[in-house]
């Protein structure tokens, strides 16, 4: 399981090593800032997350967790192409979650799945062996043994073209998965010494998906409880009205989950906030002045602030006739002052500012971190104007520039009514009049998202990438390669496929991370994306809740999510 996309105010809790996500910049739970709050009290911010940690002793049974969601997408397979970060967030409340993560990004297996796991370097491939738990077994009774990870394998490493598959990173660089000393021990041979296995076979596809067509369609606006294997269930999903209803799972083995249910609602942003403001959620993430202004004297109220590992972007459809052109990118991108955005979005937060993001690989606090995007692309409005007259697009008597006839106009894809995300959109269609570019704002509700990525229904689209967990050159693939479904500007080109190929080859991490910069400049130089701020995470709840809040990298079972004694 890799990235996945999220409009920026993604679900309060992500779970994957990268995450396809819209971008609204509303702080429904995604970026703010490590400075001061709007209430002038100095922000928390926790670099390995902050969301109220507590032993299962400490927990009483009972209570429902009720949050909001963007949308209920129509794609329920996390694993395929047009699955979100919102299919996740429904997605492990009743389906394995093998691989979990603390804050600060420490591996560790779930022991109510897996008893032991070993990797160990065998003629220069690493094998890593999973030992599964003899109860496991999904609710139609179908074990969870070797044959889970070898379709999890089968079905992501690429090789059937049929399947439209999140991404291929790493399962590619599979040489075999089979049975160990019985058919509850998985042995995954790789073809080489591969550094970053621990971000694969976190989920798990269920052996039932056994077709391309299962796999593309068996989840398409429904889901199959009888697949899931967990401490929740299935009671109730409603893709029409906005609703997802999770309950306690008689079939299960391990540890009793906390909570009596757990209900997400479809919900715009405003109507999110006040939601939480009438008791009728119970966390909702403030991550702006306006969100954080409004929950900021409520009584019982904690706020959790943490470091986001998640890149807010925006990003160009060259799959449009004008953005086809790569000398049009460019000047659109060398037009866009990402300082100002960057401004606008951390506005009200009395002075907190944050270094431009300069890689989609790592984050600043990273080893090995290099300002890629520095190197490529900086604001120069005169140059963005040179770029689009060798175009051809020539200034017409409006300012507007023109080519055959043609006026240069393109949509910005707003989601939301989020008022920051308007003034964002607002300050880039002044940018890019002033190089001479017609950009008209659409207004789109955020449950548009899904449809709008998965039909290259847009010019310019804010939008996120989310990661789930530390190991981010492994999915360099994923951002950058031809066809890749977090590449959803359509950009890329067979010599620079290769070149991910070999990437990908390099054994030693450090030496894959040096390279990897090397070729991100050359990447960003087909200027399909561009990177606009980071920033921390602040979600609002109850102090009470524990398990959950602003989590960086953790990725914490379910069942241990509950309210304290």
């Amino acid at each position: 399981m890799n990235m996945k996309l999220r409009r920026t105010a993604l679900a309060v809790v992500t779970a994957s090593a990268l995450i396809l996500t819209g971008c609204a910049s509303d702080g429904a739970s995604g970026s703010d800032g490590s400075g001061n709050s709007a209430s002038g009290e100095k922000l928390d911010v926790k670099l390995d997350g902050s969301y109220n940690p507590k032993d299962r002793s400490e927990l009483k049974e009972g209570g429902e967790l009720r949050l909001a969601i963007d949308e209920i997408s129509q794609q329920q397979n996390t694993f395929q192409a047009d699955a979100t970060s919102y299919t996740l967030s429904l997605w492990k409340y009743y389906n394995p979650q093998i691989g979990l993560f603390d804050g600060a990004g420490e591996f560790h297996v779930n022991n109510d799945y897996i008893t032991d796991v070993k990797d160990e370097e065998k003629d220069g491939k690493t094998v890593v062996t999973f030992t599964i738990h003899e109860k496991a077994q999904y609710n139609d009774g179908t074990p969870i043994d070797w044959k889970s990870f070898e379709n999890t394998w089968k079905f992501n490493n690429g090789e059937n073209k049929d399947v439209n598959v999140s991404a291929t990173d790493g399962y590619e660089l599979i040489e075999s998965v089979k049975p160990g000393e019985n058919d509850k021990q998985a042995v995954i041979t790789f073809k080489q010494a591969y550094p970053w296995w621990q971000g694969l076979f976190n989920v798990l596809l269920p052996p039932q998906v056994d077709s391309a067509e299962k796999f593309n369609e068996a989840y398409l606006g429904k889901v199959h409880p009888e697949w899931g294997a967990g401490p929740y269930k299935v009671e109730s999903v409603d893709f029409k009205n906005g609703s997802a209803t999770f309950v306690p799972n008689e079939k299960w083995w391990g540890d009793k989950p906390f909570l009596d249910k757990v209900t997400y609602r479809q919900m715009e942003d405003q109507a999110s906030i006040n939601a939480f403001k009438a008791g009728e959620i119970d966390a909702t993430g403030v991550a702006n002045k306006e969100r954080l202004a409004a929950v900021k004297d409520m009584p019982d109220v904690e706020i959790r602030t943490a470091m986001t590992p998640g890149k807010n972007l925006y990003t160009l459809n060259s799959k449009n006739e004008i953005l086809s052109d790569i000398k049009v990118r460019e000047a659109i991108m060398t037009g866009i002052d990402r300082a100002t955005l960057s401004g606008i979005r951390f506005n009200g937060l009395n002075g907190y500012t944050e270094d431009l993001p300069g890689s989609f690989n790592l984050y600043q606090t990273q080893k090995g971190y290099e300002d890629n995007v520095g190197a490529v692309i900086s604001f120069a409005p005169e140059k963005a104007k040179s770029l689009l007259n060798e175009a051809g697009w020539k200034e017409g008597g409006d300012g507007i520039r023109e080519k055959d006839g043609k006026k240069l106009s393109m949509r910005y894809t707003l989601l939301g009514d989020s008022s920051i995300s308007k003034a964002m959109a607002t300050a880039t269609q002044k940018m890019m009049k002033d190089i001479g570019v017609d950009l008209k704002v659409e207004e789109r509700p955020v449950s548009d998202f899904s449809e709008i990525t998965s039909k290259y229904d847009f010019d310019i689209l804010p939008m996120g990438f989310s990661s789930g967990d530390p190991f981010g050159v492994a999915y360099f693939g994923q951002t950058y390669r031809t066809g890749s479904q977090l590449n959803r500007s359509g950009t890329g080109t067979p010599e620079l496929d290769k070149k991910i190929d070999e990437l990908s080859q390099i054994a030693d991490p450090d030496e894959q991370i040096k390279k990897s910069n090397e070729l991100e400049k050359e990447a960003l130089a087909q200027y399909g994306i561009i990177p606009i701020f980071n920033g921390p995470t602040m979600v609002a709840t109850h102090p009470d809740i524990a398990n959950f809040g602003a989590n960086s990298f953790a990725v914490i079972e379910v069942e241990n999510i509950g309210y304290t004694k």
